[in-house]
């Protein structure tokens, strides 16, 4: 009898705390463009594999033209902080971190690329000075190969 009045305060206890806390699932922003013809729940789970494959294509290949474009999600993604200005992955509040941090993974676009929307005429690249890009860019590689 101790034990089953145990356990039922302990699952009233759970539930009025999960009432209190709102949803389990991160609050992801939302975006301004056009919906995903293939649905949100089919880029969700494969976005990662549709990224990956255009920059094989873009960097083995030279396709430039391709579906998934970094700089397109950015774009469409852009989450804005209170000066109207998009916000870049160090906040907490950037489109890739809140679903990236609740999954605990870790985002290593930005490392090369821009993680706020390109303005017109800017390279993808968030170093404007070749020299600079290529020292990262070695880094990176090194790392990868320790």
């Amino acid at each position: 009898m101790k034990r089953l009045i145990i356990a039922t305060l302990v699952l009233f206890g759970l539930s009025v705390g999960m009432s209190q806390a709102g949803s389990v699932y991160p609050e992801i922003p939302k975006a301004t463009g056009e919906a995903h013809p293939e649905g949100n729940d089919y880029w969700r789970i494969n976005h990662m594999d549709l990224l990956r494959h255009d920059r094989d294509l873009t960097v083995q290949d030279g396709v430039r033209d391709t579906d998934a474009s970094l700089s397109d999600c950015v774009t469409c993604h852009a989450v804005n902080s209170p000066d109207a200005k998009p916000v870049t992955v160090k906040s907490e509040e950037h489109f890739c971190r809140v679903c990236h941090d609740y999954a605990a993974v870790k985002v290593d676009c930005f490392q090369c690329h821009n993680s706020i929307p390109p303005e017109l005429g800017e390279a993808s690249l968030m170093f404007k000075d070749e020299t600079e890009t290529l020292d990262v860019l070695l880094a990176y590689i090194e790392g990868l190969s320790q």
